[in-house]
Protein backbone atom coordinates (compact mmCIF):
# COMPACT_ATOMS: atom_id res chain seq x y z
CA UNK A 1 0.00 0.00 0.00
CA UNK A 2 1.63 3.47 -0.85
CA UNK A 3 1.92 5.91 1.70
CA UNK A 4 -0.53 8.41 0.62
CA UNK A 5 -3.46 5.79 0.13
CA UNK A 6 -2.44 4.74 4.20
CA UNK A 7 -4.40 7.60 5.77
CA UNK A 8 -7.21 7.13 3.47
CA UNK A 9 -6.92 3.34 4.85
CA UNK A 10 -7.25 4.46 8.28
CA UNK A 11 -9.39 6.89 8.16
CA UNK A 12 -12.52 4.78 6.51
CA UNK A 13 -11.37 1.77 8.78
CA UNK A 14 -12.30 4.33 11.65
CA UNK A 15 -15.55 5.00 10.23
CA UNK A 16 -16.45 1.38 9.29
CA UNK A 17 -15.77 1.00 13.23
CA UNK A 18 -18.28 3.15 14.22
CA UNK A 19 -20.55 1.76 11.74
CA UNK A 20 -20.24 -1.64 13.25
CA UNK A 21 -20.39 0.59 16.68
CA UNK A 22 -24.13 1.68 15.26
CA UNK A 23 -24.56 -1.65 14.04
CA UNK A 24 -24.63 -3.90 17.21
CA UNK A 25 -26.42 -1.08 19.07
CA UNK A 26 -29.51 -1.69 16.91
CA UNK A 27 -29.21 -5.47 16.87
CA UNK A 28 -29.34 -5.56 20.83
CA UNK A 29 -32.12 -2.18 21.85
CA UNK A 30 -35.33 -2.19 21.30
CA UNK A 31 -36.22 1.09 20.45
CA UNK A 32 -36.65 0.60 16.98
CA UNK A 33 -40.17 1.94 16.90
CA UNK A 34 -42.44 3.49 19.28
CA UNK A 35 -46.36 3.03 19.20
CA UNK A 36 -49.05 4.60 20.81
CA UNK A 37 -53.09 3.45 20.95
CA UNK A 38 -56.16 5.04 20.33
CA UNK A 39 -57.23 6.95 22.98
CA UNK A 40 -60.53 7.76 24.72
CA UNK A 41 -61.51 11.42 26.41
CA UNK A 42 -61.80 9.37 30.02
CA UNK A 43 -58.59 7.81 30.05
CA UNK A 44 -56.25 8.78 32.40
CA UNK A 45 -53.30 6.72 31.41
CA UNK A 46 -51.94 4.40 28.13
CA UNK A 47 -50.17 2.22 27.13
CA UNK A 48 -47.52 2.64 24.67
CA UNK A 49 -44.73 0.49 23.44
CA UNK A 50 -41.53 0.41 21.93
CA UNK A 51 -39.65 -2.67 20.43
CA UNK A 52 -36.63 -4.35 18.52
CA UNK A 53 -35.61 -6.99 16.82
CA UNK A 54 -36.28 -9.32 20.14
CA UNK A 55 -38.61 -8.11 22.16
CA UNK A 56 -41.19 -5.37 22.98
CA UNK A 57 -42.33 -3.24 26.06
CA UNK A 58 -45.43 -2.03 27.04
CA UNK A 59 -45.35 1.44 29.19
CA UNK A 60 -48.01 2.51 31.52
CA UNK A 61 -48.03 6.45 30.90
CA UNK A 62 -49.96 9.28 32.07
CA UNK A 63 -51.51 11.10 29.39
CA UNK A 64 -50.75 14.88 28.49
CA UNK A 65 -51.89 17.94 28.95
CA UNK A 66 -53.53 17.37 24.75
CA UNK A 67 -54.87 13.60 25.85
CA UNK A 68 -51.93 12.14 23.59
CA UNK A 69 -50.28 9.24 25.02
CA UNK A 70 -46.54 10.24 25.45
CA UNK A 71 -43.59 10.45 25.22
CA UNK A 72 -42.07 7.23 25.57
CA UNK A 73 -39.63 8.76 28.00
CA UNK A 74 -42.00 9.81 30.77
CA UNK A 75 -42.06 7.85 34.20
CA UNK A 76 -44.70 4.93 34.09
CA UNK A 77 -44.96 1.26 35.20
CA UNK A 78 -42.71 -0.88 32.45
CA UNK A 79 -42.90 -4.92 31.51
CA UNK A 80 -40.90 -6.00 28.50
CA UNK A 81 -40.47 -9.59 27.32
CA UNK A 82 -39.05 -11.38 24.42
CA UNK A 83 -41.04 -12.26 21.66
CA UNK A 84 -43.03 -15.21 21.61
CA UNK A 85 -41.54 -17.03 18.64
CA UNK A 86 -37.88 -16.28 20.51
CA UNK A 87 -39.04 -17.44 23.47
CA UNK A 88 -41.51 -19.91 23.72
CA UNK A 89 -41.96 -19.96 27.11
CA UNK A 90 -43.33 -16.57 27.30
CA UNK A 91 -47.14 -16.47 29.08
CA UNK A 92 -48.49 -13.21 27.91
CA UNK A 93 -50.38 -13.02 24.26
CA UNK A 94 -50.24 -9.70 23.47
CA UNK A 95 -46.63 -10.43 21.89
CA UNK A 96 -48.33 -12.58 19.25
CA UNK A 97 -50.24 -10.82 17.56
CA UNK A 98 -48.75 -7.37 17.98
CA UNK A 99 -46.09 -8.57 15.78
CA UNK A 100 -46.04 -10.32 12.29
CA UNK A 101 -43.45 -13.19 12.90
CA UNK A 102 -42.89 -14.00 9.63
CA UNK A 103 -40.95 -10.12 9.36
CA UNK A 104 -39.67 -10.39 12.77
CA UNK A 105 -38.14 -13.27 12.52
CA UNK A 106 -36.70 -12.41 8.85
CA UNK A 107 -35.35 -9.09 10.45
CA UNK A 108 -33.41 -10.77 12.82
CA UNK A 109 -31.99 -13.59 10.86
CA UNK A 110 -30.98 -11.13 8.18
CA UNK A 111 -29.27 -9.01 11.24
CA UNK A 112 -27.80 -11.96 12.31
CA UNK A 113 -26.38 -12.33 8.62
CA UNK A 114 -25.04 -9.46 8.95
CA UNK A 115 -22.85 -9.22 12.34
CA UNK A 116 -21.44 -12.76 10.95
CA UNK A 117 -20.13 -10.53 8.00
CA UNK A 118 -18.72 -8.00 10.33
CA UNK A 119 -16.63 -10.22 12.52
CA UNK A 120 -15.15 -11.70 9.34
CA UNK A 121 -14.59 -8.54 7.86
CA UNK A 122 -12.94 -7.66 11.34
CA UNK A 123 -10.98 -11.34 11.13
CA UNK A 124 -9.41 -10.14 7.08
CA UNK A 125 -8.71 -6.72 8.71
CA UNK A 126 -6.82 -7.89 12.12
CA UNK A 127 -4.47 -10.48 9.84
CA UNK A 128 -4.47 -7.88 6.53
CA UNK A 129 -2.23 -5.26 9.52
CA UNK A 130 -0.47 -7.88 11.74
CA UNK A 131 0.77 -10.13 8.67
CA UNK A 132 1.18 -7.44 6.76
CA UNK A 133 -0.97 -8.49 3.91
CA UNK A 134 -2.76 -5.68 2.36
CA UNK A 135 -4.76 -7.79 0.07
CA UNK A 136 -7.19 -9.04 2.97
CA UNK A 137 -8.50 -5.38 2.71
CA UNK A 138 -10.16 -6.12 0.06
CA UNK A 139 -12.76 -9.46 1.35
CA UNK A 140 -12.66 -7.14 4.23
CA UNK A 141 -14.34 -4.20 2.76
CA UNK A 142 -16.65 -6.86 0.46
CA UNK A 143 -17.94 -8.57 4.25
CA UNK A 144 -18.37 -4.62 5.39
CA UNK A 145 -20.46 -4.12 2.21
CA UNK A 146 -22.02 -6.93 2.73
CA UNK A 147 -23.01 -5.76 6.14
CA UNK A 148 -24.10 -2.70 5.62
CA UNK A 149 -26.62 -4.48 2.99
CA UNK A 150 -27.97 -6.79 5.22
CA UNK A 151 -28.86 -4.06 7.93
CA UNK A 152 -30.57 -2.12 4.48
CA UNK A 153 -32.90 -5.31 4.04
CA UNK A 154 -33.33 -5.34 7.94
CA UNK A 155 -34.45 -1.96 8.07
CA UNK A 156 -36.92 -2.58 5.30
CA UNK A 157 -38.34 -5.68 6.63
CA UNK A 158 -38.89 -4.15 9.97
CA UNK A 159 -41.20 -0.84 7.81
CA UNK A 160 -43.00 -3.43 6.18
CA UNK A 161 -43.39 -5.20 10.10
CA UNK A 162 -44.61 -1.56 11.71
CA UNK A 163 -46.76 -0.88 8.84
CA UNK A 164 -48.73 -4.00 8.94
CA UNK A 165 -49.03 -3.62 12.69
CA UNK A 166 -50.51 -0.39 12.39
CA UNK A 167 -52.62 -1.37 9.78
CA UNK A 168 -54.28 -4.32 11.08
CA UNK A 169 -57.10 -4.63 13.04
CA UNK A 170 -56.60 -7.01 15.59
CA UNK A 171 -54.13 -4.38 17.05
CA UNK A 172 -54.85 -1.07 19.36
CA UNK A 173 -51.83 0.90 17.71
CA UNK A 174 -52.84 3.52 15.20
CA UNK A 175 -49.65 5.92 15.40
CA UNK A 176 -46.21 5.42 15.27
CA UNK A 177 -42.81 7.38 15.34
CA UNK A 178 -38.79 5.45 14.69
CA UNK A 179 -36.93 5.68 17.51
CA UNK A 180 -33.30 5.92 18.11
CA UNK A 181 -32.11 1.80 17.36
CA UNK A 182 -33.89 2.70 13.78
CA UNK A 183 -31.50 5.47 13.34
CA UNK A 184 -28.45 3.50 14.81
CA UNK A 185 -29.50 0.78 12.00
CA UNK A 186 -29.48 3.36 8.98
CA UNK A 187 -26.34 4.87 9.89
CA UNK A 188 -24.49 2.02 10.30
CA UNK A 189 -26.10 0.68 6.80
CA UNK A 190 -24.24 3.88 5.13
CA UNK A 191 -21.06 4.10 6.72
CA UNK A 192 -20.71 0.31 6.14
CA UNK A 193 -21.77 -0.08 2.72
CA UNK A 194 -19.94 3.24 1.46
CA UNK A 195 -17.22 2.55 3.78
CA UNK A 196 -16.74 -0.93 2.96
CA UNK A 197 -16.77 0.53 -1.08
CA UNK A 198 -13.98 3.38 -0.16
CA UNK A 199 -11.87 0.42 1.11
CA UNK A 200 -12.18 -1.67 -1.75
CA UNK A 201 -11.05 1.24 -3.87
CA UNK A 202 -8.47 2.31 -1.45
CA UNK A 203 -6.58 -1.31 -1.19
CA UNK A 204 -6.68 -1.98 -5.03
CA UNK A 205 -3.08 -1.75 -6.86
CA UNK A 206 -2.26 1.00 -8.29
CA UNK A 207 -3.38 1.24 -12.22
CA UNK A 208 -0.93 2.49 -14.44
CA UNK A 209 -0.18 5.93 -15.13
CA UNK A 210 1.20 5.94 -18.44
CA UNK A 211 0.30 3.81 -21.73
CA UNK A 212 3.43 2.36 -22.02
CA UNK A 213 3.41 1.24 -18.48
CA UNK A 214 2.50 -2.30 -17.77
CA UNK A 215 0.82 -3.51 -14.09
CA UNK A 216 4.05 -5.56 -13.54
CA UNK A 217 5.71 -1.96 -13.37
CA UNK A 218 3.00 -1.13 -10.70
CA UNK A 219 4.32 -0.89 -7.16
CA UNK A 220 4.33 -4.10 -5.55
CA UNK A 221 2.20 -5.25 -2.70
CA UNK A 222 3.39 -6.26 0.49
Amino acid sequence: MSPTETPKVHVTLFCILVGIGLAFAAVVSDHWAVLSPHMEHHNTTCEAAHFGLWRICIKRIPLGEDKSCGPITLPGEKNCSYFRHFNPGESSEIFEFTTQKEYSISAAAIAIFSLGFIIMGAICTLLSFSKKRDYLLRPAAMFYAFAGLCIFVSVEVMRQSVKRMIDSEETVWIQYYYSWSFACACAAFVLLFLGGLALLLFSLPRMPQNPWESCMDAEPEH
